[in-house]
């Protein structure tokens, strides 16, 4: 079920109309509209929909995060930089509350924290393992092809239960990795031509924006296509994957 067909759900579930929630939220009728079909380009931007979202959510009686994470699902685009990203998440920090979640919950209130940790974790990545290859020129023999060859990448781990290779063989990606502590291990865009392997002791969760692109490689087994250009997915591999 598509975001615009959840919040039509709760509308109608709620026994509301469009003009009963336009009055409620403050949000123009034909909004609304928009938005059930799915249309969120009149919103203003990003930030101001996931506004929008909440405040429906709030009148509805809905948890905020159902909207959210449907909208970060199907909205979501993959060549936004980094920098965007950690802005446009600042305001998706909710407060705890005490209930079961799924790790998908768990992910996006994660990236709330790299407001924190996550420039200076990018930062000390791009440092040590940088994505570009650096290219060899050969000064003695000037006829002789420079040759390239990707730098060696290390392992981020939190242990040595289960182990993804990621290889942006076609296009690069969008990455965020987490481990079963909802432990960031990265966040970042991974270039074409370039591979990361991740490692921890349960499990590792995985969310890449351009599926289409990479290729993965889990405890040793190649896996099949996870998606295609552009598409947005969640996976998750455990000790026995």
């Amino acid at each position: 079920m598509s975001l615009g067909s959840l919040i039509t759900k709760a509308r109608k579930d709620a026994g509301l109309s469009i003009d009963d929630l336009s009055a409620a939220t403050n949000i123009r009728t034909s909004l609304l509209r928009q938005m059930e079909s799915d249309n969120f380009s009149q919103c203003g931007g990003e930030t101001y929909a996931r506004g929008h979202l909440r405040n429906l959510a709030t009148k509805l009686s809905v948890d905020p995060q159902l909207f959210l994470i449907a909208f970060e699902d199907e909205q979501m685009h993959v060549d936004r930089s980094m920098q965007d990203l950690l802005v446009e998440n600042s305001v998706m920090r909710e407060p705890n509350e005490s209930r079961k979640v799924s790790w998908k919950v768990l992910v996006a209130i994660s990236i709330s924290v790299i407001l924190i940790v996550g420039i200076a974790q990018v930062a000390m990545s791009d440092n040590s393992s940088p994505d570009i290859p650096i290219a060899v020129e050969e000064t003695t023999e000037p006829t002789t092809e420079p040759t390239t060859e990707p730098a060696d990448e290390p392992i981020v781990s939190t242990g040595e239960g289960v182990n993804v290779v990621i290889t942006a063989t076609r296009a690069k990606s969008w990455l965020f990795i987490s481990d079963s502590n909802g432990q960031t291990l990265f966040s970042g865009q991974i270039s074409q031509g370039v591979s990361k392997s991740f490692s921890a002791s349960e499990q590792l969760n995985l969310r890449v924006g351009n599926a289409g692109g990479v290729d993965l490689t889990v405890n040793g087994k190649k896996i099949d296509s996870i998606g295609i250009d552009g598409e947005v997915v969640s996976l998750s591999y455990g000790v026995d994957s």
